[in-house]
């Protein structure tokens, strides 16, 4: 099975899945990039699965569907309103595809989001980025802390397949909150060759991000000591998260951390 990234829009990446003839395409935000890569390669769409329902996400499924004979997978929300509904737990067949699927949820960026898992590759949509972590726009930080750490407990081998390319802004995020983090300014390095080269970041792997992302370490000593030291000391691993979230959710390049808690937390 190969998996190749269709990038769309400013940084979107859709995920497009097959063995050479038959092929599924995630999060399939804009038509003409999956139509034009099917072309490209000769191949068949079988189905379509979604992990959330903003339109950078669902924008092509009208197109594709009025093309193609393929099913749409995804949660049961009606604003996405997919033919297959899918729950956590499950494991369904692509069709067309020999391969099984296993579906997680991941709530807290939306409050119907999916994952999917097809063998060692996690298909993730807006949960967890390399780095980082999608914004709180239905759930509270309890549920996508909890999401994550689910995510996090996967293999260190699991590939990760995000939906955007900000792991170079995540990078400077990370590195204002850890400016020693030794791991962070050895991966820095590699990401300026990637994207200098025109090659994605992405897929990462669950180690790299366990080892890396701030957002699955609010619970380290490390990252804790770090909260501490632009405020109050947090209470616990929940809290930790929540803070940076809301402190990555008002930074921009060059943002004094210190002030920006201080105009948060007080």
């Amino acid at each position: 099975m190969q998996i190749d990234a269709l990038p769309a829009f400013t940084d979107n990446y859709l995920w497009l899945i097959h063995d050479g003839r038959n092929a599924a395409i995630v999060d399939p935000g804009d038509a003409a990039v999956v139509e034009a890569a099917l072309a490209a390669r000769d191949l068949n769409l079988g189905a379509i699965l979604i992990t959330h329902h903003h339109a950078d996400h669902i924008g092509g499924v009208a197109a594709l569907k009025a093309r193609h004979a393929a099913v749409c997978i995804g949660p049961d929300d009606p604003r996405i309103g997919a033919e297959e509904i899918v729950r956590d737990g499950e494991s369904i067949a692509l069709p067309g595809l020999d391969a099984m699927v296993e579906v997680l949820a991941v709530p807290g960026h939306t409050r119907s989001h999916l994952a999917y898992r097809l063998g060692d590759a996690l298909f993730c949509g807006d949960t967890l980025f390399s780095l980082g972590c999608g914004r709180l726009f239905e759930g509270n930080p309890a549920q996508m802390y909890a999401s994550l750490q689910r995510l996090a407990a996967l293999p260190d081998d699991t590939r990760v397949y995000c939906a955007h390319e900000y792991t170079a802004s995540n990078l400077e995020f990370a590195l204002a909150v850890e400016p020693d983090h030794a791991g962070l300014r050895a991966f820095g390095a590699q990401l300026r060759q990637w994207r200098a080269a025109g090659q994605p970041s992405l897929p990462s792997t669950i180690g790299r991000e366990r080892a890396l992302n701030p957002f699955l370490r609010s619970d380290t000593p490390a990252l804790r000591a770090a909260l501490d030291a632009l405020d109050s000391p947090v209470a616990d691993a929940i809290e930790g998260f929540a803070r940076l979230r809301r402190l990555k959710d008002r930074y921009r390049p060059g943002s004094d951390l210190r002030q920006l808690a201080a105009e948060l937390l007080h």
